[in-house]
């Protein structure tokens, strides 16, 4: 497959004006095109595989959210990048599984051509498949490279995409505890961030940051965002 892609890269080359002979583009078509497949591998990854037997066996039915998930793929419709953040949640129905395996689960549809609404709904789908919690959600946030370097050429816009399965759908005590754990856990990354525009928070990875919280834990939330904001203004002004 490497070969004729590179062969066509090649050619795309030419047609465009270049010269593949060059000493910088020598290498390109098949730079390329092992970038390509590397980046449009989870066609050929079984998300059955990568969980393997990660899946326990666990009475709780506790909140877990694995946030931050570093997200990059390919725009199908122009074949530029489009990358920003996923969040992951469910809600446990006796089986939890591996908290690496989430994270790996994204990288399997990320590595495809995808739009952005389709792969929240495959990484929530699948989630549910897999484990058949109560209840998934997931949101996206994503820079698209084909309307910030071309087109309308909108740097600073976002796209914000979302999936809630299951009781996180259905009974509003568990969505808002879940949205308020998000809106918690953001203000605290703000909070260690002052940076205008930030896609990157401290003890972050390609895994995520990973919380769980109790059903009970939901009223607490709002006092402890209203604390975080005030403190952060406080710094602020002091830093001024």
């Amino acid at each position: 497959m490497q070969q004729k892609i590179a062969k066509s890269i090649k050619a795309i080359l030419t047609q465009i004006g270049e010269d593949p002979r060059r000493e910088g583009l020598v290498k390109t078509p098949k730079r390329y095109a092992k970038a390509l497949e590397y980046l449009t591998s989870g066609y050929q990854a079984s998300v059955d595989k990568i969980v393997n037997k990660a899946i326990f066996q666990e009475k709780t039915e506790d909140l877990v959210l694995v946030r931050d998930i570093e997200l990059f793929s390919l725009c199908e419709h122009h074949l530029l990048p489009f990358y920003g953040k996923a969040h992951v949640a469910y809600v446990p129905n006796g089986k939890i599984i591996g908290l690496s395996k989430i994270p790996r689960i994204v990288n399997v549809f990320a590595r495809r051509l995808q739009v952005q609404e389709r792969i929240t709904n495959q990484i929530a789908a699948e989630l549910m498949r897999v484990i058949q919690p109560h209840g998934v959600a997931v949101i996206i946030e994503a820079y698209h490279m084909c309307m910030m370097m071309r087109g309308v050429e909108k740097k600073n816009s976002f796209t914000v995409t979302n999936c809630m399965l299951g009781n996180l759908k259905t009974d509003p005590q568990v969505s808002q505890q879940f949205f308020s754990l998000l809106e918690k856990t953001r203000a605290q990354n703000d909070e260690r961030d002052y940076s205008p525009v930030s896609f990157s928070s401290p003890k972050t990875t390609e895994f995520g940051s990973v919380l769980k919280v109790g059903r009970r834990d939901g009223p607490l939330l709002k006092d402890q965002i209203r604390r975080v904001k005030s403190g952060k203004k406080d710094l602020i002004h002091s830093l001024r």
